[in-house]
């Protein structure tokens, strides 16, 4: 008899353990969903305070604050519909795209851009332009570069189109928006990017195992005019299209580009 009340006992004790732990786990869930819903409104109402109140006539600044509209947009759809914790860190992260664009647009304005923003999960690694570029692919001149102007009047804050990475900044054409398509157009968008961009032109640090050039180097050789004057050659290490500067040697190939935030630095 006495063993049985002791059986009884241990089950019983077991059987408070388990429901105290189970309490114990349920409220650390429901308070990590309470602080990233809080954390996702915080940054959501701090862009809505900004795309409320900036208003601009510069293209390029117009653009920016555009687009930090339509992340405003897309946080609040997903703040509506969130019920998880990575839910709303999706929400975060689309509120804390919009501050960039908010950035860039205050940039444009003359403005000081205003306090720092955590970065985006989305751009970690992608590093940033430096200075000005431009190319020539299948007859179409590109430009991109680290300051807006009436030829870069679209901004990206960086990220990763089709697994390649393309650093923040300024460019002529929304050509990431193309590039995540389907079709033609993204065979297009990818040959713009390795010409802007292309690993071939000297040693780009993180991507020297071939992760950025795999799958449409060959096409920008068989498929663009790189270079305007065709005097270029992607895969080659000397002046792209003769007037575009020496991007083998000098400061695509081995400095900014090379040892910069394209392989962990600037470029």
């Amino acid at each position: 008899m006495n063993g049985v009340l002791l059986i009884l006992a241990i089950v019983a004790i077991v059987a408070l353990i388990v429901a105290g732990v189970q309490r114990g786990g349920g409220k650390l869930k429901q308070t990590q969903l309470e602080d990233a819903r809080a954390d996702a409104q915080r940054w959501y109402e701090r862009l809505g305070g900004q795309v409320l109140n900036l208003h601009a006539e510069d293209p390029a600044a117009r653009q920016a604050l555009a687009d930090a509209s339509e992340r405003y947009n897309a946080a609040g759809g997903q703040l509506q519909q969130a019920t998880t914790v990575r839910q709303f860190e999706l929400a975060r992260e689309s509120a804390l795209e919009g501050l960039a664009y908010v950035r860039a647009g205050r940039v444009a304005m003359g403005l000081d851009p205003g306090p720092d923003v955590p970065p985006l999960a989305a751009s970690r690694g992608s590093g940033q332009l430096t200075q000005e570029r431009e190319v020539s692919v299948q007859g179409h001149a590109y430009r991109a570069g680290p300051q807006p102007g009436p030829d870069t009047p679209y901004y990206y804050p960086g990220g990763r189109v089709q697994g390649r990475p393309v650093p923040s900044g300024w460019y002529s054409t929304p050509v990431w928006k193309t590039a995540l398509g389907t079709g033609a157009g993204v065979l297009g968008g990818m040959l713009i990017f390795d010409a802007l961009f292309s690993p071939s032109f000297g040693d780009v640090g993180a991507f020297a195992d071939g992760s950025y050039a795999d799958g449409y180097q060959d096409g920008i050789a068989d498929g663009g005019d790189v270079g305007g004057d065709g005097g270029g050659d992607v895969n080659s290490l000397g002046d792209v299209g003769g007037g575009g500067g020496d991007w083998g040697g000098g400061d695509f190939g081995g400095g900014d580009f090379g040892g910069g935030d394209f392989g962990g630095g600037d470029f």
